[in-house]
């Protein structure tokens, strides 16, 4: 009696252990499928749309006739190791206008540079080798601008004009990320009528002649980088 008495209780304890046993598993594997069920799916992924479209030579014109009514801004400081250069822009040439203003919010000048001069002649900048340039503008998007000539405007000293995009460019369209400032003491007048003039220098020409001074190699790049610091909106 006594023996089937300690089996019976052996029997009841043995049972109790393994019934903990099971609850803590248990409790792991639905700790485990928590977890899991934490970690987002990538359908659930939120993706920021773009502030801008891409500009293309089909919509860039539409959006810059949009954009100039919204953002008014004419006046902009370029900043470079030599000095700072304030420039006034035309409301005229309203759609370059526009598109320095959006380059400059976008943040694309800075880390660009003065990447041809030419002594007794212009300056001209808003390009560079940098990877990282090269990929804001493939952000920004690819377009030209049509050019606006009969505002009375002529390449005096110290103009703001935009060139041409391309060397095979028979209306001369403008490459919207350069432009060149004319540094000739007497203008550069045989410019007038092929190229865009939507500003000039109100401070600072004594930097572009300084820059203008600085020695190139034979594809008129400066051989000490003259790099656009940064270009802001000023009052």
């Amino acid at each position: 009696m006594r023996l089937v008495l300690l089996c019976f209780i052996s029997f009841l304890f043995l049972n109790c252990q393994d019934k903990k046993t099971e609850t803590k598993n248990t409790s792991k594997v639905v700790q485990n499928t928590s977890e899991e069920k934490e970690v987002p799916e990538k359908d659930s992924v939120i993706i920021p749309e773009r502030e801008f479209p891409l500009l293309t030579d089909d919509n860039a014109m539409e959006f810059f006739l949009e954009y100039e009514k919204h953002n008014k801004e004419n006046k902009v400081r370029i900043t470079t190791q030599f000095g700072e250069i304030d420039v006034l822009l035309y409301d005229k040439t309203k759609f370059h206008r526009a598109n320095f203003i959006f380059l400059t919010k976008q943040g694309y000048f800075d880390d660009t540079q003065f990447y041809r001069v030419v002594p007794n002649f212009i300056i001209q900048g808003g390009s560079t080798d940098d990877a990282k340039v090269k990929r804001k503008r493939k952000q920004i998007g690819e377009y030209l601008l049509p050019t606006d000539t009969k505002r009375g405007y002529k390449h005096d000293r110290g103009v703001l004009s935009m060139p041409s995009g391309a060397i095979e460019n028979p209306h001369k369209l403008a490459s919207p990320y350069q432009f060149f400032i004319v540094q000739k003491k007497d203008g550069a007048y045989h410019l007038d009528g092929d190229y865009t003039i939507f500003g000039k220098v109100i401070r600072g020409m004594d930097v572009v002649d300084e820059i203008a001074q600085q020695e190139t190699d034979n594809a008129e790049w400066p051989l000490h980088n003259v790099y656009i610091k940064k270009v802001e909106i000023i009052e």
